[in-house]
């Protein structure tokens, strides 16, 4: 993450399904510019969102169909309107729609029909704006008619895993795939289609917040989901069988938290063909991402170092071993390539220590969350600056949510050493914490929204191990982050001399 050895900065975590709008869903026109407008006025450096690719699986934004593609359900209608692809009447009948969460499948039936008359009219438009879409079919060669392709075949085969599609398919047979152009050619430029009207809208919103002094930070998961067009079209890269199936998977060891450890389920590199290539699909990935924001953050960037391989018969994580991964050479790879790659190291869990080796040859931050260092109190008297401090992230409760469960998780004493040191007696705990996350020695501080909007557990994120339908569904409403919090944010941000 490069910045001056000096500068003190912070941001506000927000993903973009969590924006306010009328259309069921957080998009990328003017609720996102509006909300790069209330970064600039609250001080602040950085607008941090979790992945933007497609969810394949419980609508979560770590599980997706592809590293490269993205979801075509943030695309902005309004946008569109604008730009003369749809008209506003095409919006009716519309559905009432939540203000506090994404209701994912009203949603979707609603809106991917708009979208379709939106690409219709754009394929039989202005023949400028199809000069650029060839442009952009050309650049994005590398995955966008691969991943199309994979697309059209999952709704021919009823949305199966692809180890159990026809042969033909499965094995992309030369004369499968060129009949499979030929008969769905118009789908799968729909397909493509949105996919360039994401990224021109993006770069929309990107231009403005370069315009506004804020920075974008992307997120991307380490692993990729097994049923995506990179593990269809890059087999060899993976630890699968003669059948195309898993040996092993992802997760984490037993720890404090979760004491059966966490079965992410994800396919596992195999790292030695990876290097064989030169790490050609990582650098394809991570140059992609490096066009959508300004730094990217890495989740569980501790598996680059050392992973938890578990055999997919299990069912649980607590049989598995470390593995060591070529971290190392990856990131050498990856900086050579590309000398304005920027990133974060999302570096914890029990493989830390490990992944410390990679951040400091690199010079990459890694990250602390203050609600964990409450649980160890030296933790914060030991602070590192090269670290993006967090008060909490997407996978933990709010503030007031963290501390209205602390009488279960901590004794008197410790809760009044807590009191002692954020120099409060917790009546508004979330300002307590951003203050402190600010004035700490860490050079980077990011704050969820959900406190700034001082908001308990009903707003958090995602919690992980479960799978339900408040995962990943939390909205803000349009009229919430008022000028009196935008205002006592930018004056602690000013004091802690990060504005």
């Amino acid at each position: 993450m490069k910045r001056s050895k000096t500068q003190r900065t912070s941001g506000v975590l927000v993903h973009i399904t969590s924006l306010p709008g009328p259309y069921g869903i957080g998009e990328i026109g003017d609720a996102a510019k509006k909300f790069v407008n209330d970064l600039a006025k609250m001080g602040q450096h950085y607008w941090q969102i979790l992945p933007t690719n497609f969810p394949e699986k419980h609508n979560s934004p770590y599980d997706t169909n592809s590293a490269f593609a993205q979801n075509p359900f943030l695309i902005s209608l309004d946008e569109l309107i604008k730009d003369g692809l749809i008209m506003r009447s095409d919006l009716n009948p519309m559905p009432e729609f939540s203000e506090r969460k994404v209701e994912f499948e009203k949603l979707k039936t609603w809106k991917y029909s708009i979208l379709k008359k939106a690409v219709t009219n754009f394929l039989l438009g202005d023949e400028d704006n199809l000069i650029e879409y060839r442009k952009f079919c050309n650049e994005h060669d590398f995955w966008l008619n691969d991943y199309a392709l994979f697309m059209v075949i999952k709704d021919i085969e009823d949305q199966i895993d692809w180890t159990y599609w026809e042969s033909g398919y499965k094995n992309r047979k030369k004369e499968t795939i060129e009949d499979l152009e030929l008969r769905y050619n118009s789908e799968i430029e729909e397909i493509k289609t949105l996919q360039f009207l994401f990224d021109r809208q993006w770069r929309s919103l990107k231009a403005h917040a370069c315009k506004k002094g804020i920075k974008l930070i992307g997120d991307i998961p380490i692993y990729i989901s097994f049923n995506s067009s990179d593990v269809w079209m890059n087999q060899e890269l993976f630890k699968l069988d003669e059948d195309c199936k898993m040996q092993f998977q992802s997760g984490v060891p037993p720890d404090y938290f979760m004491e059966s450890g966490q079965l992410w389920g994800h396919p596992i590199y195999d790292w030695q063909k990876h290097q064989d290539s030169n790490f050609s699909w990582w650098i394809d990935r991570i140059n992609h991402m490096m066009k959508y924001v300004d730094i990217i953050r890495i989740d569980h960037f501790n598996g680059l170092a050392k992973y938890w391989e578990i055999p997919i018969e299990d069912v649980d994580a607590t049989q598995g071993q470390w593995v060591e991964a070529k971290g190392s050479e990856l990131l050498e790879n990856v900086f050579k390539n590309n000398g304005n790659v920027n990133l974060i190291a999302e570096d914890l869990g029990e493989a830390a220590a490990d992944a410390a080796i990679l951040r400091n040859k690199h010079d990459i931050p890694g990250m602390s969350i203050l609600q964990f260092s409450f649980y160890e109190i030296e933790n914060l008297r030991d602070m590192e600056e090269n670290t993006v401090l967090y008060t909490g992230t997407h996978d933990n409760d709010t503030s007031i949510g963290w501390y209205e469960s602390l009488n279960d998780k901590l004794s008197k004493n410790e809760i009044d050493t807590l009191k002692n040191v954020l120099k409060s007696d917790l009546k508004e705990v979330n300002w307590h914490m951003i203050e402190y996350s600010l004035q700490s020695r860490a050079m980077t501080v990011i704050v969820p929204i959900q406190d700034i909007l001082g908001l308990g557990s009903d707003a958090r994120m995602n919690t992980p191990g479960t799978i339900n339908d408040k995962n990943w569904s939390w909205r803000m409403n349009g009229s919430e982050l008022k000028n009196s919090m935008m205002e006592k944010m930018k004056n602690i941000t000013e004091k802690a001399n990060r504005a």
